[in-house]
């Protein structure tokens, strides 16, 4: 069996800046016996869908792996056009040199966009599918946040999404794929369903553990046990996209059997329409969010907490560097709290030359033009630095290395820590603190530029009574109304309260 091996991870902020291939090659570029020995290391820089794969087909028999190109810029703008056809025609190649082909499996994360194109990942998917043809196996798997167009079910035997968020199940939907695609090499023809919900939920409404979007997903697991159903995979989308492709959907699977796909999709799809009133933001404000610090750091028999700074995820495509609620803890003298993590290399370059427990006047922010990054200045400590590199412990980034970049932990006004990164990352792992010498055990409080992921990262540390997610600014800013839309489908539910809408008749996808 020769089966071809790519990825192409883009979660695609409409309102950030575009990312080029020099961002996408800083944070994973994997090519050729490189991809697959990462694959099969002890601890990897894929985010566990090839290393799942793998696993399953080393395990089942003699193949040929051919590992082309696994890239990704984790969540940025849109894809620069020029980069993203270059980066499509170096997988066309790698095909037409790999053939015959037995069949191909992609990492994808499904919520890219472009400066041109507006699909990628159809138009990836289109092209793989006319150099290897209509009867090779074409599998992907996907983020739950992904934007899914009708192109990308078309040109795949099969799309599954990750089933858990925060995502830790990466490396299982991998195995699963696997699976999948020794079902379709053994002679299974899939049947494909697909329902678009004209629905733009917030990131902080898509737990998979509660809520209406928990319950979807629970469903369509239960449904799966059903052995005419393959997958049924349930999107959330990423409302941030500002996409033609924006909003929920349903990929249902089928073993050859069209009227079982078409069943599901429809009815979780309707499930998800009936409870959309649920799928809300509940944010608590700065100014509230500094008087509950207060009390802890007061009190010491309160529990510590953790605030998430959700509108400043890097993780969604936003700077990690908004300075509102820093600036408003150092005003009310709050202390024993962390901030993780900064993203501003001029600071942590400067603090790598000042060296360990050299004092400067700190100015955050001295290159940023956006407005929401705003300069901040305090007296500061170097405490400690480093080269970046991280391998986690927890969640998403167990046993996963990760580079920040030259990372500074540095001691602003004698009180707030804050850690400084030079590669932009979410904050969703005790390692990008613990590996500078901060014991999270002994804060008061903490800060995390991340919308959710931290939650299976710090959870042995915060329960959910203990987090907190605070409205600030940021170009990930979970309340929708404040978003200054111009490429969305119209209607759609929260922007339009009152839209009548009801589940096509007609959802399958040949």
């Amino acid at each position: 069996m020769r089966i071809a091996l790519f990825g192409f991870m883009l979660e695609s902020n409409g309102f950030a800046a575009p990312a080029d291939e020099a961002e996408f090659r800083a944070k994973m570029w994997l090519e050729g016996e490189a991809l697959l020995a990462d694959a099969r290391a002890d601890t990897c820089r894929d985010p566990g869908g090839i290393k799942g794969f793998v696993e399953v087909m080393d395990a089942t028999g003699p193949w040929e792996p051919v590992p082309l190109v696994l890239t990704g810029a984790g969540a940025s703008g849109p894809v620069e056009d020029g980069f993203f056809r270059r980066y499509v025609a170096r997988i066309e190649a790698g095909l037409r040199a790999a053939m015959p082909l037995d069949g191909v499996y992609m990492e994808t994360h499904g919520a890219a966009s472009g400066t041109a194109e507006p699909d990628p990942e159809g138009v990836l998917f289109a092209a793989v599918r006319a150099v290897v043809g209509p009867g090779v196996p074409v599998v992907s798997t996907l983020d739950l946040h992904a934007n899914v167009s009708r192109a990308m079910v078309a040109e795949t035997d099969a799309l599954i999404a990750y089933v858990t968020n925060p995502h830790v199940d990466m490396r299982e939907r991998g195995q699963e794929a696997a699976r999948a695609m020794l079902d379709l090499l053994g002679g299974m023809k899939t049947a494909k369903a697909f329902v678009k919900l004209p629905l733009l939920p917030p990131s902080v409404a898509l737990l998979s553990d509660r809520g209406p979007y928990g319950a979807a997903i629970a469903e369509a697991q239960a449904m799966q046990r059903d052995p005419a159903i393959l997958n049924i995979s349930v999107l959330g989308n990423f409302s941030l996209g500002n996409s033609p492709k924006n909003g929920m959907s349903v990929v249902a699977t089928a073993r050859g059997d069209q009227a079982a796909a078409d069943a599901a999709a429809r009815k979780i799809a309707a499930r998800l329409w009936a409870r959309r009133g649920e799928l809300v933001a509940r944010l608590t404000s700065i100014d509230d969010a500094t008087a509950m610090l207060r009390e802890a750091c007061a009190d010491p028999s309160r529990p510590a907490l953790l605030f998430a700074d959700v509108a400043d995820n890097p993780g969604g495509g936003g700077r990690g560097n908004t300075t509102d609620i820093l600036g408003r803890f150092l005003e009310a003298g709050i202390d024993r709290t962390a901030f993780a993590i900064h993203y501003d290399p001029e600071l942590a370059a400067e603090a790598h030359t000042a060296c360990r427990g050299a004092r400067f006047r700190a100015r955050l922010n001295r290159t940023e033009t956006h407005a929401d990054s705003r300069t901040l200045a305090a007296d500061a400590e170097v405490m400690a630095v480093s080269d970046g590199r991280v391998t986690g412990r927890r969640g998403l980034l167990a046993n996963r290395t990760l580079d920040c970049g030259k990372t500074a932990w540095l001691r602003l006004e004698g009180r707030i820590d804050v850690v400084f990164v030079s590669v932009r990352h979410q904050c969703m792992e005790p390692a990008m603190l613990e590996h500078l010498g901060i014991d999270l055990r002994a804060l008061r409080g903490l800060v995390v530029k991340s919308r959710g992921h931290f939650r299976a990262g710090f959870d042995d540390l915060f329960t959910d009574e203990q987090i907190v997610e605070v409205d600030g600014p940021g170009l990930v800013t979970p309340m929708l109304q404040r978003v200054p839309w111009t490429s969305l489908p119209r209607p759609i539910w929260p922007l339009e309260p009152d839209m009548v809408w009801n589940v096509p008749e007609n959802v399958a996808v040949v």
